[in-house]
């Protein structure tokens, strides 16, 4: 019975790691054919991309730098997609985060960074739980469908935010719309003189307490529960209302833990690009379902599209490609990323076999056509 299990769990490691895997790979083939299009080539452009942000020390500072945020947004999107609730409100719960981090981290002045920098992700950590609880009372009382509230609730953060910035909060002296530069101790100081920053120390604690709480915990082992079965989890005793309402706080906090993160260790101000472009919520979807929703996955699917990122980046500056290419790299996976190619419960050796069949089959019978052809003629 054990071996049996342990195989079992073996086969499912291995079809998650390939459903990830060839979704990659295809969106690299993709992305190749529009680089040879550019008249570049894609291998010395592919080699410049990885070898600049992965094998040099520089580079790869960089990469964890950026993928801290992916990380906790990644995570953020994966704890409720476990339980089978999405919230695709984490960009704007993301950038509630980083705004009210930027307006205290800006409107205290002469305070210890002891002090500061706490008081900053709390209070980031907070308003994104608080933006979250909405489309989770709404869910877990009312059967109101999490993702078209949360969807919309994304385009409602971004224009308040952006009225504010514009407005009450906006820095006068700045050439455009920002708020005021966070005060020096607010900010995260850089590590040994890299780009790294203590928000990758942080990410990586709320790293190990995830995976703790999935694997070691009773919360962790409902969440699984009810994402599998709802119905079961609450004729077994759980309070699945109170459930879904723990893990949307539990996504939002960690949302605006990233966007905390990313105003202190990177942006310093709120402007109207501070979450990039698609932004870091989205790219944490797509981190999060590279990562087949687990915490491990997550974690390495963030640092892989973080080197893809910095990457792009410095491609830019030694060849012609733009750093347009990302989107379509992005898209190529999202698109792949569609379809499962091995089936967790799949006997590897029966299916090779009948997929060969079914191309040896399909020879034959051309071949036979083509015979009948000969004889008419």
């Amino acid at each position: 019975m054990l071996k049996e299990k342990t195989v079992k769990n073996i086969k499912s490691g291995v079809a998650a790691f390939c459903n990830a895997l060839i979704p990659v790979l295809l969106a690299f083939v993709g992305g190749a054919l529009i680089i040879a299009a550019a008249r570049e080539n894609p291998f010395s452009v592919y080699a410049t991309m990885l070898g600049r942000a992965l094998f040099t020390p520089d580079g790869f500072m960089r990469v964890l730098h950026v993928a801290a945020p992916l990380i906790l947004t990644g995570l953020a999107i994966g704890v409720t997609f476990k339980a089978n609730v999405f919230n695709m409100g984490v960009e704007g719960q993301m950038l509630l985060g980083g705004f009210v981090a930027g307006i205290i981290g800006a409107s205290m002045r002469g305070v210890p960074a002891a002090v500061h920098i706490p008081l900053c992700l709390t209070a980031a950590v907070f308003s994104g739980a608080l933006f979250a609880l909405v489309p989770a009372l709404l869910k877990a009382y009312f059967k109101v469908n999490e993702m078209v509230v949360t969807l919309m609730l994304n385009y409602a953060a971004v224009e308040i935010l952006a009225f504010l910035a514009e407005g009450v909060f906006r820095d006068p002296s700045a050439g455009y719309v920002s708020t005021d530069m966070i005060a020096g101790s607010a900010a995260f100081g850089r590590l040994f003189g890299t780009n790294l920053t203590a928000f990758f120390l942080i990410a990586l604690a709320a790293f190990a307490v995830m995976a703790v709480v999935f694997k070691k915990s009773r919360l962790g082992y409902e969440i699984t529960a009810i994402g599998k079965n709802p119905e079961f989890a609450e004729a077994a005793g759980m309070n699945v209302r109170k459930k879904i309402i723990a893990v949307m706080l539990l996504s939002g906090a960690l949302a605006g833990l990233a966007g905390a993160g990313w105003m202190l260790g990177e942006k310093y101000r709120y402007t109207l690009d501070f979450s990039g472009s698609p932004g870091l919520g989205w790219d944490g979807m797509l981190v999060s379902l590279l990562g087949s929703h687990s915490v491990f996955g997550i974690l390495i699917a963030a640092v892989f599209y973080g080197a893809l990122k910095v990457g792009v980046s410095q491609a830019a500056l030694f060849t012609k490609i733009p750093n347009e290419i990302i989107f379509v790299i992005q898209a190529l996976i999202i698109l792949f990323l569609s379809v499962s190619y091995l089936s967790k419960n799949v006997k590897f050796r029966e299916g090779a076999g009948r997929i060969f069949g079914k191309i040896k089959g399909i020879f034959k019978r051309k071949k036979g056509e083509r015979t009948d052809e000969q004889h008419t003629l």
